[in-house]
């Protein structure tokens, strides 16, 4: 077979002669509103034709001439005319089509030639086989400088577009009626998003502050007027050196709203009325907008036997919308998902077990979404929740509640009582203790009001107020009437909301269905004096549900509390009431009962304080197991004596005594323990003196806990102390205590030697100058360039820490700090050019969520560098050729996200680095990749993420590594492969997440010839 060199003819010898084909174009664009017929182009019929037989035929010969000229001969000689021939007579056929242009381009060459063989009858049937070959060749070929031919006609693309226009809507009509038919998912999911979206925010954005809904002012506020940003915190594990302890060692805070800039799962613990509820309704309408809440009540979902599949998720919490078959799993399987798990604490301790694996098989079944959980700080232990990021809601500052009250007093119109209850907040020890949370400081603010000035002094006078205001003075003060004619006295509503109360506190939930709540109360009703109208239970449950302003309906025949903390306190003083200070007594080791139990000692007699506090030293004594729960109960017992105002004296003796036995605090958990029994404690703690700096630490931590001005004096003590750890302390509670007076009276007389201390607010930033020289800041928050420039001392700073701050847009003032050697960079979004920082003497760099790195200028040029650190910044595809090659790196530290489309490649460009530390969730690290780690001819010293270890498994051995660092180490790891990993390993350190300790019994043996230590992350409580 002849190669088909036919196809080599030159466009310049082809294109003449087929244009000869074809008759030349009129005058005009030759705008038609159907393509042209090709019968009507062709120059060898009609009236005007301009090629007859012989030149055709001509035509067809100079072809066949062509490609025998250019090649070998394609055809045997003899037969070279029958092609020609051929060629004329399939040609011809070209007046014969029916095709338009427009469909003979798009049919191509090769079906047009076929197009044109069909027409003139396969003129070719008489020649040889490389005959005929070469026949076919030449006549795709000729067809395909025709169809170019066509493509370059002026009448061409507007016939084109006109038949693409046509087709278009003869398609979209299709479409259309295809839609009207059979509706497209997205967009039926589309149209119920906005509808479900609208209900969310109708739904979620009010708040009830207590104590405002009086006289003309309505029940509820629009959120995003009343809405308070409080802080959360959680441990700083971004930041760390060689040892893996943080070079900064206070905790992280950051606004609550803001839990997911980091992790897309979240554990939320706070306190009653610390306004995690607030949270979830919040987060709920300020959502992204391509984001989907879900708001899940648990006191409402465990109504039901199982808990809700996803499809299930609206019904469950009765929304009235139906969404379409599916939509709820589409937007989980998409990642578009909010889903917020609320009120933890408030279910049953046999019940959360099943609800930790429905939501561990959510989050598991669908990644990608974001997860809220919500629960009192004690109902579940630390990592309860595997894989979520636990943040503490913190305790309101002096900042935050100053701004709360001027929210509330404008949102309640009495400004004019604004600034005297500010006053007393500052003047009054005891009551500025009490003002801990959006709860609190809103019944503060209610009974300022309503008394003129009178505030209570303690938690049980403050409810005691409050529910008077509630119960009674609502109605009275709003002038409103009962439709039915009933009306109860303020004792007679007590009494059965008290026995509500207390029957959801023996079930150990929080709601209860309308029917058994009618039923209580028509069991209570013979004893009850009714003052007038009709007293049957049904009328009676809905005068309460109505007039009580305690009681709400959260679903269809549900009742519940509008407050945990009332629940408590009702149901705390029904017990002392009907003498059931042993069953008090047999909860005690239940978190969820010590709010009961402490107000049960304020409700009682004093007979009865002491037989209730005899029980529970019987109890702390008979709970041995675990060994704890004795010594909390000693403790709670301590916690009891605030709300004992008469007490037998040798009773109170004893009950100190025996919480002494646990002073100083030993653990974390026992210095917690502590501060849960309030100031008594204060002035037991003992002076730094004879103590071990450890326990000197735990002291410091007790004390900041409980963070009254009586602390002062306890935190004054440990000033010159000189262990990191301990002075890391009393810098992290400064935002407990009045900023100036702690300034002056605490931080000022800290040893600033690796001290860092954080400015986190205006007043702050304003006391730095007052405070003696620190060379270790840290600046977070939206502080201006400007003011920042002003309080930084050019010649102290030597390292500098600047956080969520997007006013950092030019880094060129840091100049001027000629002695920095260390820098960090955290969520600072406008910082992209790293440039000016070239000519500072810096040896260590930490970047962490700031813009791509391959958009960041500068950062090659910092060629004297010993330390650099990433974390939420993608290294770009190129890797590790991003950073500054030259640089003597020594320690190099590659968090969360860093590696996600680079690894490790590269990394062998520093021989000199001695260090590697690798956080958790850096991206997919291959086998190759741990080979570049362990070809490092300097590295002795490897910080892994526990999160990391199955990681490396596959990894070869790491024979230079001698310091092996084990992070967030919980204690569930399996460790086995590790000594084979690395041989000569000198000491494995475990780093348990902060407030947790690890045992290193286990692990022993595996390291015969390593020390083996467990290293406390324990400050900034």
């Amino acid at each position: 077979m002849v190669d088909p060199v036919v196809m080599r003819i030159a466009s310049s010898v082809a294109s003449p002669l087929i244009r000869k084909l074809f008759q030349s174009e009129g005058p005009g664009a030759g705008l038609v509103d159907r393509p042209v017929r090709i019968a009507s182009y062709v120059s060898f019929k009609g009236e005007k034709r301009t090629l007859d037989g012989t030149d055709m035929h001509d035509l067809a010969a100079a072809l066949v001439d062509e490609a025998f000229r250019t090649g070998e001969s394609p055809a045997p000689t003899d037969e070279r005319w029958a092609v020609v021939d051929a060629l004329t007579t399939t040609l011809y056929a070209l007046g014969d089509l029916t095709l338009s242009d427009v469909a003979a381009v798009e049919l191509g060459h090769t079906a047009l030639a076929r197009e044109l063989r069909r027409a003139a009858d396969t003129p070719e049937r008489e020649l040889s086989a490389d005959a005929t070959y070469f026949y076919e060749r030449l006549l795709e070929t000729a067809c395909l400088h025709i169809l170019n031919f066509f493509t370059q006609r002026s009448t061409f693309i507007p016939a084109t577009l006109v038949t693409q226009s046509r087709r278009q809507g003869e398609l979209i009509a299709l479409i259309d009626e295809l839609i009207a038919r059979n509706p497209l998912p997205g967009s039926a999911d589309a149209a119920f998003e906005r509808r479900y979206l609208e209900h969310i925010a109708q739904k979620h954005n009010a708040l009830t502050i207590y104590g405002i809904d009086l006289r003309d002012s309505p029940e509820r506020w629009p959120l995003d007027a009343a809405y308070l940003s409080l802080s959360a915190t959680c441990p700083d594990t971004r930041t760390m050196d060689a040892s893996g302890v943080p070079l900064t060692p206070d905790p992280v805070r950051l606004h609550a709203e803001d839990a997911f800039l980091d992790h897309d799962r979240v554990l939320l613990r706070g306190d009653a009325g610390s306004g995690k509820t607030t949270l979830v309704q919040w987060l709920a309408i300020t959502t992204d907008r391509d984001r989907i809440p879900f708001v899940l009540p648990l006191r409402t979902l465990i109504r039901s036997d199982t808990l809700p599949t996803p499809d299930r998720f609206l019904t469950s919490v009765a929304c009235p919308h139906t969404p379409p078959d599916g939509w709820t799993e589409r937007v989980l399987r998409s990642g578009r998902a909010l889903v917020m798990v609320d009120g933890l604490d408030e279910i049953p301790g046999p019940d959360r077990t099943r609800i930790k694996d429905w939501l561990l098989d959510l989050t598991r079944a669908f990644p990608g979404n974001r997860w809220l959980v919500t629960s009192r700080p004690t109902a579940v232990r630390p990592d309860w929740l595997d894989g979520f990021r636990e943040l503490t809601l913190a305790r309101m500052t002096d900042t935050d509640v100053a701004a709360f009250v001027q929210r509330w007093h404008r949102a309640a119109d009495a400004c004019s009582y604004e600034t005297d209850l500010l006053s007393a907040l500052r003047a009054k020890p005891d009551l500025a203790r009490l003002a801990t949370n959006p709860l609190m400081c809103g019944l503060i603010c209610a009974l300022h009001r309503e008394r003129r000035g009178y505030l209570p002094q303690d938690r049980k006078e403050l409810y005691d107020a409050a529910l008077a205001m509630l119960l009674t003075r609502r109605d009275l003060e709003r002038g409103m009437s009962t439709p039915d004619g009933l009306e109860m006295s303020e004792p007679a509503r007590l009494a059965l909301l008290q026995r509500i109360a207390y029957a959801l506190i023996l079930s150990g939930r929080t709601e209860m269905d309308e029917t058994t709540a009618e039923s209580l109360i028509d069991r209570a009703l013979p004893s009850i004096t009714i003052s007038s109208g009709t007293a049957d239970a049904p009328a009676v449950f809905r005068h309460l549900l109505l007039r009580s302003g305690l009681l709400r309906q959260p679903g269809p025949g549900v009742v519940d509390f509008v407050h945990r903390t009332f629940l408590d306190y009702l149901g705390a003083r029904a017990a002392v009431e009907d003498g059931h200070l042993d069953v008090l007594a047999s909860h005690a080791a239940d978190p969820q009962w010590e709010d009961v139990i402490r107000m049960a000692v304020a409700h009682a007699r004093p007979h009865e304080r002491v037989g209730l506090l005899e029980k529970l030293k019987t109890e702390a004594d008979r709970t041995q197991t675990p060994a704890t729960t004795g010594a909390r109960l000693r403790l709670l017992a301590m916690a009891c004596l605030e709300h004992a105002t008469e007490l037998d004296p040798r009773v109170r003796a004893e009950v100190e005594a025996r919480a002494a036995e646990l002073i100083p605090p030993r653990t974390v958990e026992e210095a917690r323990a502590l501060a849960e029994a309030g100031p008594l404690v204060l002035g037991l703690l003992p002076g730094p003196g004879g103590l071990s700096d450890e326990v000197a630490h735990y002291v410091t931590v007790t004390a900041s806990m409980i963070a009254t001005d009586a602390a002062l004096p306890v935190l004054k003590r440990y000033c010159s102390h000189p262990d990191l750890r301990v002075r890391a302390q009393l810098v992290g509670t400064w935002h407990r205590f009045n900023t100036d007076v702690y300034a002056d009276e605490v931080i000022a007389h800290l040893d600033p030697d690796d001290l860092s201390i954080t400015i986190d607010s205006p007043e702050r930033l304003r006391a730095l100058d007052r405070m003696g020289p620190r060379p270790c800041v840290g600046l977070h928050g939206p502080h201006s360039i400007e003011d920042m420039t002003q309080v930084l001392d050019p010649s102290l700073i030597t390292r500098l820490a600047l956080s969520d701050n997007p006013n950092v847009n030019d880094l060129a003032w840091l100049t001027r700090l000629t002695g920095m050697t260390s820098l960090s960079l955290i969520d600072c979004p406008a910082v992209a050019d790293l440039s000016p920082l070239e000519d500072l003497p810096l040896t260590s760099l930490h970047l962490y969520s700031l813009p791509e790195l391959s958009g960041l200028k500068g950062l090659q040029i910092l060629d004297g560098l010993k330390t650099l650190g990433f974390s939420e910044l993608a290294l770009p595809g190129n890797g590790l050729s991003a950073l500054p090659a030259s640089a003597p790196l020594e320690f190099l530290f590659l968090g969360r996200n860093t590696l996600t489309s680079s690894g490790l490649r590269g990394l062998g460009r520093w021989p000199t680095l001695q260090t590697l530390s690798i956080g958790p969730e850096p991206g997919p690290l291959t086998a190759r990749d741990w080979e570049e780690v362990a070809a490092l001819p300097s590295l002795q010293c490897l910080n892994l993420n526990s999160r990391m270890l199955a990681a490396v498994e596959s990894a070869r051995p790491f024979a230079r590594v001698e310091q092996l660092f084990l992070p967030q180490f919980t204690g569930t790891e399996d460790l086995s492969a590790l000594p084979a990993l690395f041989p000569h390993v000198r000491t494995v350190t475990l780093i348990p997440l902060p407030g947790q300790s690890v045992d290193t019994g286990p692990y022993e043996s595996l390291f015969p010839d390593a020390a083996l230590t467990a290293l406390p992350r324990t400050y900034g409580y």
